[in-house]
């Protein structure tokens, strides 16, 4: 899953950024509200961190016009204000979730979880295709009922095909939730994954399917 950290403290925004790679997420790092605006009018993310106090656009602004463009993405505010009105302000212009500084990088990472758990499923804990089940508080897939080792690339393909069931993902969209802006996105590149991937599940009632000239369907084969 590709998270975009919008932060202006250069210091607290990279170890915000190191802590959440550490947990396997894709993430995108910026450091004003211009560049945020920008970046959430055009890719996909599962979740945004907007610090309030950001340059040329603050955090209140970005959470709105990400709101007036229609997105539901859940948003996780940070903030140095221990002022009530305006943690009100943001929740009634749609944040999902609020965090004061200083903070602990443990909660963090437990609101994130939180956040991408309801978006995700709803509120469910677990997300499966057959005899492959992913954990989402653990982040972890095991296929029947054995952990699955996967390169943190191949997670995050087969993260993005279990965690959108029943929906074909074209080689552009599984690359947007792998590489981060700062990377050199390559399409083809999701072709290897896949493959590695199909190797891992062969033999097992879970297969990656190819739609020819659009993406890829993970599937069971019990169905």
């Amino acid at each position: 899953m590709r998270i975009l950290l919008v932060e202006d403290h250069p210091q607290l925004a990279e170890s915000v950024a190191q802590a959440l790679r550490a947990g396997g997420w894709t993430v995108d790092l910026l450091g004003d509200g211009i560049a945020a605006d920008l970046a959430l009018s055009t890719e996909d993310y599962a979740l945004a961190i907007l610090d309030v106090g950001l340059p040329r656009l603050d955090g209140f602004q970005v959470l709105a016009r990400l709101r007036e463009r229609g997105k539901t993405l859940p948003v996780l505010m940070l903030t140095a204000r221990s002022d009530v009105t305006d943690r009100v302000h943001g929740l009634n212009l749609g944040a999902d979730d609020y965090l004061a500084k200083p903070f602990e990088l443990s909660e963090l990472e437990a609101r994130v979880k939180a956040l991408l758990r309801r978006s995700v499923a709803a509120g469910e804990r677990q997300q499966s295709c057959g005899p492959l089940v992913y954990d989402l508080d653990a982040r972890r897939f095991s296929l029947d009922r054995q952990p699955l080792s996967l390169t943190s690339r191949e997670q995050a393909v087969l993260e993005a095909l279990i965690t959108r069931p029943g929906r074909v993902m074209s080689k552009d969209q599984l690359a947007a939730q792998v590489f981060g802006l700062d990377e050199d996105a390559s399409a083809d590149a999701i072709e290897i994954y896949v493959h590695r991937l199909r190797k891992k599940l062969e033999g097992r009632a879970v297969r990656i399917v190819t739609f020819r000239g659009l993406g890829y369907l993970l599937e069971s084969m019990d169905a």
